[in-house]
């Protein structure tokens, strides 16, 4: 049975039917995506495991009771419950998530560079580094949204669902978000040129 060409909702039918198949072909499509999101706001490798984990033992109890009832919304909904996990484990913890390179996982290693060369890759390295500890530095709700906007791949009104504000308050973050990192890029600049 070919599932590559199946949607979603498709998919999510096969596996309610008894077909493990279809689950797989969801986890591997949507991995990366809900791998990166959750990562970028534990900034854990092993943790972000068990959250991905616990996320789909979560989407199998629901897919396996006949709750779910998200028509065409499967990625969304399962970025909501495990962006859900992770505020249940700061709680639990009260920590603040961070945005830091580990050991481990690394976004920017997911993102496609073909034929560069090594001067191209040193200063893609960098500006990457640079745009980590700005991304760092924003406020929590910023940083919130302009994760889930830019590495979860989210729209605004799953963001707003997701962290429970209107549609206008996630852009108005997203916006503050790009000010800011826009401010932190003039001074860094400026301080590059006056060293």
């Amino acid at each position: 049975m070919k599932l590559q060409g199946k949607n979603d909702q498709e998919l999510i039918h096969l596996y309610v039917a008894g077909h493990e198949a279809g689950l797989e072909e969801l986890i591997n499509r949507h991995k990366s995506k809900i791998y990166t999101s959750i990562y970028m706001l534990v900034k854990d490798q092993y943790l972000a495991e068990d959250i991905f984990q616990d996320t789909f033992i979560k989407v199998i109890k629901t897919l396996k009771t006949g709750k779910y009832n998200e028509e065409g919304k499967f990625l969304p909904w399962v970025l909501r419950i495990a962006h859900n996990l992770v505020i249940d484990y700061f709680r639990k913890d009260k920590r603040t998530p961070l945005i830091t390179n580990g050991d481990g996982f690394d976004i920017f290693d997911v993102l496609g560079f073909h034929d560069e060369s090594t001067e191209e890759r040193m200063v893609r390295e960098q500006t990457h580094k640079d745009l980590r500890k700005m991304i760092q530095m924003l406020p929590a709700e910023q940083k919130e949204v302009l994760i889930m906007r830019h590495y979860g791949d989210m729209s605004f009104k799953d963001i707003a669902d997701v962290t429970q504000v209107s549609i206008n308050t996630a852009l108005g973050r997203m916006r503050y978000a790009l000010n800011n990192l826009r401010k932190m890029l003039h001074t860094s600049d400026q301080s590059v040129r006056v060293s």
